[in-house]
Formats: C-alpha cells, sequence, structure tokens
C-alpha cells in the first residue's frame, strides 16, 4: 500500500486558489451554476416536494438556503440532503466522462455552498472546496472501474461522501490528518442500493442517494472538525472501499496524476435529461432524423450495440413510471423518435403513457459491442431500419457537454434559462451572471431563489380569479 487515502487527504488540504488554472476554475463554476439550474428546474416534482417537507419538518433553522422558490434557511446538513436530492431529481445533474460513478454538482458542491453559506464564506473559498473535492472523487470513481455498481451499489451514493467531506473539510481548513480522518469517516457512510433498476419500482430512492451523500459528507468532516477519527486506510485497505464495494479496481487510480492532471476538466454537463448511459445513443437518433427527415412511425426495428450496463441494467423496454423511462434507453431512443429530447418538459407522465412512444420502445434490441468489451466508454452504435427496407446507422462516442465538445458561454446560459423559465427572468438572468463571476463574491447567501416560481404564482392567480368569482 502506499498511504492512498493520506495523499489525497494532504493534497486538498494544501490546495491554494491562486494557484488553480484559469479553464479548471470556469469549469467549477460551470459545474456550479449547471447544478443550480437543476434543482430550480426539480424543485417542484412529487419527489422533491416530499424531501423539503421532512426537512421543513424538523424546523432546524439555520443560515444555509434550500434553492427553492421561497426555499427556507436551514442548518447546513439538512440543505445538502433537500438540495442533493432535488439537483438529481430529473436525470440533470453534471458528472464526469467517462463516466465514473460521480456526480460532482449534486453530491459535492451542494453540501459546500450549505457549510459556505452557514459560515459566511466567499467565492473563491467554495471554488477551492469545489476543486479539492473533485481532484479526489473523481479519482475515486476512476478506481471503482465501476465495479461499485456492477455489484449492486449506485455509484454517486458511494463515492459522493467522499467528495463532499474533502469540499467541507477544505472549507473548515482542515490539516492532511484532519481530512484523512474525514475520508475515513466518510466510507462509513457511503451508500445505495440499484435494486430500483431490477424490480422497476421504488426509483425515488434514486435520487436520495445523492441527497443522502451530500448530507453525510457534511456529517464526517464536522465529526472530523471535533477529533472523531477514521481509518486512515479506508479506501486502499483490505476492508477498504475499493475491495468491499467493487472487487476488482485500480488503486493506482486514486493518486494517479494527482496535482499535475487536473480530473475537475472531465466534468461534463447533460445535454439530455435522461441517463448518462442514453446519451450517445439518443445524440444518434438525433443525427439520423436530422439527416433522413423520417419519424418515429417510420421505424420498422432499431438496434443499439453498446456496453454490458446498456444492454442489461439500462434495458428497459417498458418502464413502469417516469423515472424508470428515464433510466431507460429503448424508452429514450423511442422519445427522441417524437419529441424533442433536449427539453426536460418532454420527459412527463403523458409520454410515459404515449402509445407511440411505448410501441417504438419494445421495437428497440440491445447487445454489447466488441469494442464495448475493452472501454469505459459509453460509444454506441445505433441501426435503424425503416418500413421502406432502408438501413440507417450511426455511432456516436461523444456529444456537446463533453469536454471534448464544451458547451459555449452562451450554450450554458441558454440551458440555464430553459431550466429555469417557471421562475422570473431577470432575477434569472442575474443569479447566472453573478455566478460566473463567483470568485469576486466574498458572501454567498445571494445564492437562492427568492420568492414563488412563476409557475405557482400562476396558480395562486387562478386561484383568487376562481374566489373572485364565487364571492359575486
Amino acid at each position: 500500500m502506499a498511504d492512498e487515502t493520506r495523499q489525497l487527504a494532504a493534497y486538498a488540504a494544501s490546495l491554494r486558489f491562486q494557484d488553480l488554472p484559469e479553464a479548471v476554475v470556469q469549469r467549477a463554476k460551470d459545474a456550479m451554476a449547471d447544478t443550480i439550474a437543476a434543482v430550480l428546474f426539480g424543485h417542484d416534482l412529487p419527489w422533491s416536494r416530499m424531501i423539503v417537507r421532512y426537512v421543513e419538518k424538523l424546523n432546524a433553522r439555520g443560515k444555509a438556503r434550500i434553492l427553492t422558490p421561497g426555499g427556507a434557511a436551514v442548518n447546513a446538513p439538512l440543505a445538502a440532503l433537500a438540495n442533493g436530492t432535488i439537483a438529481h431529481a430529473f436525470e440533470l445533474d453534471n458528472l464526469t466522462w467517462p463516466n465514473s460513478g460521480v456526480h460532482p454538482g449534486a453530491t459535492m458542491f451542494l453540501p459546500a455552498l450549505a457549510v459556505a453559506q452557514e459560515r459566511g464564506l466567499g467565492g473563491r473559498e467554495l471554488i477551492t472546496a469545489f476543486v479539492a473535492g473533485a481532484e479526489a472523487m473523481i479519482r475515486i470513481g476512476r478506481a471503482t472501474k465501476h465495479n461499485n455498481e456492477t455489484r449492486g451499489f449506485h455509484a454517486p451514493g458511494t463515492t459522493g461522501p467522499f467528495g463532499a467531506a474533502i469540499a467541507v473539510g477544505r472549507l473548515l481548513r482542515f490539516d492532511a490528518e484532519r481530512m484523512t480522518n474525514a475520508i475515513g469517516i466518510a466510507g462509513s457512510l457511503s451508500g445505495g442500493l440499484l435494486e430500483f433498476a431490477r424490480s422497476g419500482s421504488g426509483a425515488m430512492v434514486k435520487r436520495l442517494h445523492l441527497g443522502r451523500a451530500a448530507e453525510g459528507g457534511i456529517l464526517a468532516a464536522e465529526l472530523a472538525a471535533d477529533g472523531f477519527t477514521g481509518p486512515k486506510t479506508v479506501l486502499e485497505g483490505p476492508f477498504g472501499y475499493l475491495n468491499v464495494f467493487c472487487g476488482e479496481h485500480d488503486v493506482t487510480a486514486l493518486t494517479r496524476g494527482l496535482g499535475e492532471e487536473y480530473a475537475t476538466l472531465r466534468i461534463m454537463l447533460k445535454r439530455f435529461p435522461c441517463h448518462i448511459s442514453a446519451h450517445t445513443s439518443v445524440q444518434a437518433v438525433e443525427d439520423l432524423r436530422a439527416e433522413y427527415r423520417y419519424s418515429g412511425d417510420d421505424v420498422a426495428s432499431i438496434a443499439i450495440a453498446g456496453t454490458e450496463k446498456m444492454a442489461t441494467i439500462n434495458n428497459i423496454s417498458a418502464p413502469s413510471d417516469l423515472m424508470m423511462a428515464q433510466y431507460s434507453i429503448p424508452f429514450s431512443v423511442a422519445l427522441a423518435h417524437y419529441r424533442n429530447p433536449r427539453d426536460p418538459r418532454s420527459f412527463n407522465a403523458k409520454a410515459v403513457h404515449d402509445p407511440a412512444i411505448l410501441a417504438l420502445a419494445t421495437k428497440v434490441a440491445m447487445s454489447v459491442a466488441d469494442e464495448a468489451r475493452h472501454t469505459r466508454t459509453l460509444v454506441s452504435t445505433v441501426t435503424v431500419t425503416l418500413k421502406d427496407g432502408r438501413v440507417l446507422s450511426r455511432r456516436v462516442g461523444d456529444f456537446k457537454g463533453t469536454p471534448e465538445s464544451p458547451l459555449t458561454r452562451e450554450e450554458m446560459r441558454e440551458k440555464f434559462m430553459l431550466l429555469t423559465r417557471h421562475c422570473d427572468a431577470r432575477e434569472m438572468a442575474r443569479l447566472f451572471a453573478r455566478l460566473q463571476n463567483l470568485e469576486d463574491e466574498r458572501a454567498l447567501d445571494w445564492i437562492k431563489a427568492s420568492g414563488r416560481s412563476a409557475r405557482r404564482k400562476a396558480r395562486v392567480r387562478q386561484a383568487a380569479r376562481v374566489a373572485a368569482r364565487a364571492r359575486a
């Protein structure tokens, strides 16, 4: 063993804002803005409202904001629980490319933001904490070789507590020893099972896994701040995270390039509101339809060759609800033939019961591509056979939003405004602009969604009109 846990801790504890390249700072700010937009979009979904009601019921007042229109100020752990869950409420939050089971925005940025708001810290401290957590957590994800999910664990629920604990520890100015303890404690807070994908029921827990990871990271850091200890070999030890959660793994990935190559630059922003495993296939459909101008009604069958996970776990031909539909590659590909797959409002309850989309989803056959047996990328080849006999095929290994094809500043703003269009547009434009200059901010209490959403305001106005007519 090479003390990998301690090496990660020492690196995170010593990181300074002034040492960060401009590109790394920008990627961190983009991921933060993207995460806030995801929260604001997902706040009014049923499972999100349940989490908020639970948090508000505890009445733990504080200075950290639930990032929903009119959201309460609560203590940092509860804000992290609520915001982390809501960020993942609609398959919109960012992750890494290639996919390593890491969701930096939901599981790491949001708990760090909650603690920064609680302690009156500024933008530079938050950005530094984000990068410190990302550099460690992304490497932990790489080291798993995604075998935590092969064993049935939901990866971000297991990697998330580490990133959150490190980011919060950096905000609390931990030395290497306390940071090591925070990581050690976080290892005992990892969890989240993939049974929802097998049983086709209970998919709300998928969202909860990320909220619990965010909350758990704060618990780990705050305990470490008070002298609580955790195992110093929690990642690499014989009964540590990699051996227990993953089996086969790559321990050398924990420290490979540490301090030389920035893993933060591998964060990607999702373009489609469905599981990341579907993105290359949906992109292929977009490309084919744009070139050949065919419709879903013209399709006789679809064949998709991709990774083993795509062909098994995400191969759900008849999803039982909206959450499972977003997790399903056949459904997402079918929906892309009838609706705009970039607009999250395309994925709704009506779509889940749309006869045309459901019928086309049953015509999707998935298999494991030979090239996918030797790579962790999500490359896929989609072959569409039309009723007139034409056979159209497209191989996609990249799409807009990945590090190789990043969103421009204007594309970032367009996505932010699209996801938040139910809120006041001027307020959202100001919020996006300030987030793009986060390093200049000395406090972060302004990061919130004040007032009610435009949608709720409309409902209130409609209720008032109905009441007025009744009185008349």
